[in-house]
């Protein structure tokens, strides 16, 4: 199998998994704060740290959600990399 080929199967591997993430995500951090009682999910917003209570009942969720993210972003890097090669690729012929 050629290279081009190898990586276009992996292009479309990760699009899917990227997409089946998409609506499964939350940015930011959930933590439960020393100083407080509750849980609180941690996120930068034009360059200054936003922070939103987590009700009681949600963390669960918010925590399986926050690690999507995690995982989002890391398959997004992938893609890139993918994307780069598909590129260099396509500009030496």
């Amino acid at each position: 199998m050629k290279r081009n080929d190898l990586l276009k199967k992996q292009q479309v591997r990760l699009t899917k998994e990227i997409a089946a993430i998409l609506d499964s995500f939350l940015i930011g951090t959930v933590a439960k704060s020393p100083s407080m009682t509750g849980h609180n999910l941690t996120t930068k917003l034009k360059g200054k740290t936003v922070t939103l209570y987590v009700r009681k009942d949600i963390v669960p969720q918010a925590l399986k959600m926050s690690k999507c993210y995690k995982k989002l972003w890391i398959d997004i890097q992938k893609l890139s990399k993918v994307n780069w090669e598909i590129l260099k690729l396509r500009n030496t012929k």
